[in-house]
Order: C-alpha cells, then sequence, then structure tokens
C-alpha cells in the first residue's frame, strides 16, 4: 500500500512535473510510488534498459518507496482501451493510495492528454466492486493533475523550496535524455531546457512565498479544514 501514487505516461514524466510533491511527502515519511504507464521506446533516445535504470536512479533521489512500469504502448495509450483500463485499475487496487497525481490534460503530447483521462477514468472504475479487474474495490480522496506548462491554471501551487535539489538530481539522471551528446537533439537536450524548468518553478515558488513551486489542478474543490489557513503562512502557531 502507499499513501500517494504518481503516474507518468513516460520514464522521465513524474520528475518533470511532480517530482518535488513525491520528495517532499517521501521527505515527511509517507509512503509513496510511481506508477510510469510506458517504457519510453518509442522515444527519440535512450533504449528501455538505459530508460528503465535512469527511472530507478531518479525515484531513489526522490525517496521514493516504490517505482513500477505497467508497460503500456509508448506512443499508443488510450483511456477507451480495456486492457489499459484494467491495467491501471489493479495499481490503484495494489496501492490503494489517498493521493493520485496524474499528468494535466492540456498537453501538446498524445500521451499526456490519454494518459490523464486514462488514470481520471481507472480512479472511478476501481470504485465499482463489479468492475472485472484483479484487487478489491477502491477509490482514492484526491486526484490532482500535475502542470507541466500554462501555471496560471493552477488550482494550487506547493512550495517545493526545501527539495528542490532532489528534484533536480532525479531529472539529471535521465542522462539519456538530457546530454547533447547521447543522441539526436531533441527538447529536452536543448542548451536551456533545464533553465526553463527551474524558470518556470521560480515563478510558481513567487507564488507560494518560496523560491520553487510546482503546479497542480484540483479533481473537484480543495477542502480547507483550518480556515485560518486563509490569513497567510506565519499567521498562527
Amino acid at each position: 500500500m502507499s499513501d500517494a501514487l504518481f503516474f507518468g505516461a513516460h520514464p522521465d514524466d513524474v520528475e518533470l512535473a511532480s517530482g518535488g510533491l513525491v520528495a517532499l511527502l517521501a521527505s515527511h515519511g509517507h509512503a509513496v510510488a510511481i506508477a510510469d504507464l510506458t517504457r519510453g521506446e518509442m522515444g527519440t533516445r535512450g533504449d528501455v534498459e538505459t530508460r528503465s535504470r535512469e527511472a530507478a536512479a531518479a525515484a531513489g533521489a526522490l525517496g521514493a518507496a516504490t517505482r513500477e512500469n505497467l508497460g503500456l504502448p509508448d506512443g499508443g495509450l488510450n483511456r477507451h482501451d480495456r486492457a489499459q483500463l484494467v491495467a491501471v485499475v489493479e495499481c490503484l487496487r495494489r496501492h490503494r493510495p489517498a493521493l493520485v497525481v496524474a499528468p494535466d490534460r492540456d498537453d501538446a503530447h498524445p500521451d499526456h492528454i490519454e494518459a490523464s483521462q486514462l488514470v481520471t477514468r481507472a480512479c472511478y472504475l476501481a470504485g465499482l466492486a463489479r468492475y472485472p479487474a484483479a484487487g478489491e474495490r477502491f477509490r482514492p480522496a484526491r486526484l490532482l493533475y500535475a502542470i507541466y506548462r500554462g501555471d496560471e491554471r493552477a488550482h494550487l501551487v506547493v512550495d517545493v523550496t526545501p527539495v528542490w535539489e532532489r528534484r533536480v538530481a532525479a531529472i539529471a539522471a535521465h542522462v539519456s535524455q538530457l546530454d547533447p551528446a547521447a543522441g539526436p537533439a531533441t527538447y529536452l537536450s536543448a542548451p536551456g531546457f533545464l533553465a526553463e524548468v527551474e524558470s518556470r518553478a521560480r515563478v510558481l515558488g513567487a507564488l507560494a512565498g518560496g523560491t520553487f513551486g510546482e503546479g497542480y489542478r484540483s479533481r473537484g474543490p480543495l477542502a480547507l479544514a483550518d480556515a485560518r489557513a486563509l490569513l497567510g503562512a506565519g499567521r498562527f502557531a
């Protein structure tokens, strides 16, 4: 079982969008799991074995308790494919997380869009007693969507300043994707890519009252248990 389960379409997606939240939760002693939907076999750079090793190293840098790969088809994620839905439902029923984090649906990459919808559907279907998949019925309490771009759409900004170096180390573990000398040029291997990642995090961090932040959309309203939180940090003990 896991307290939180983070889904990515490809082996480096969680690190790039929500690695800070993984590291924060892990630093507080929570059991955090990462599930990569595909092995990234259609990617321009890196083979499956290399990307698997890099993903494991990145998970270690973040402090994730476990990382698994569901082996769904890279370039072929499909929210309507029953076999793919069953795979995600069974993953949810195994881990039984209170929190699920999925890719945001507003993205240029078709796999990210389908991954968002696939996880959303699976979170609902996993709670149906008669849905034909292994494991006892389960539905997570909270579903968040990690925003990679379009930060102005965030419903929630998390200050990840305390774990920023761990997030950087996790991203850097994906050498096959980042090293300009490792293969053909891509968006991730461009000289300004890491600076762009940091700049986006600094903008969000300023919104959160810190240095670095991550943006999320919420599935449904965010409940506030203590109204004093609206007064801002440092206003109450």
